[in-house]
């Protein structure tokens, strides 16, 4: 009888417990330290890989969608992919 009582008490399922909401702070500080999408741009540099990539995730909607005007007004290279990737993205 003991044993039969301890199978169906190991039988037995807890609820688990209700998520904790994440605040606006808490997301965004989260989304901060997520890594950065990859896209394979070998062969161009620094400024354009960054540029398109913000330019992509700005065309999607995404978290890391942004555009860093004082850079996109001062390198040609930054804007150059910044735009690519936005036209590039939107057609998606």
């Amino acid at each position: 009888m003991l044993g039969a009582s301890l199978l169906l008490a190991g039988c037995a399922v807890l609820e688990p417990p209700p998520p904790v909401e994440e605040t606006p702070q808490q997301a965004q500080e989260r989304r901060a330290a997520a890594p950065r999408p990859a896209y394979n741009l070998t062969g161009y540099p620094p400024a354009v890989r960054d540029g398109y990539i913000d330019g992509c995730e700005s065309a999607r909607k995404s978290a890391y969608g942004r555009k860093d005007e004082k850079r996109f007004a001062a390198d040609a290279k930054y804007r150059m992919g910044w735009n690519d990737g936005f036209s590039i993205c939107s057609r998606r």
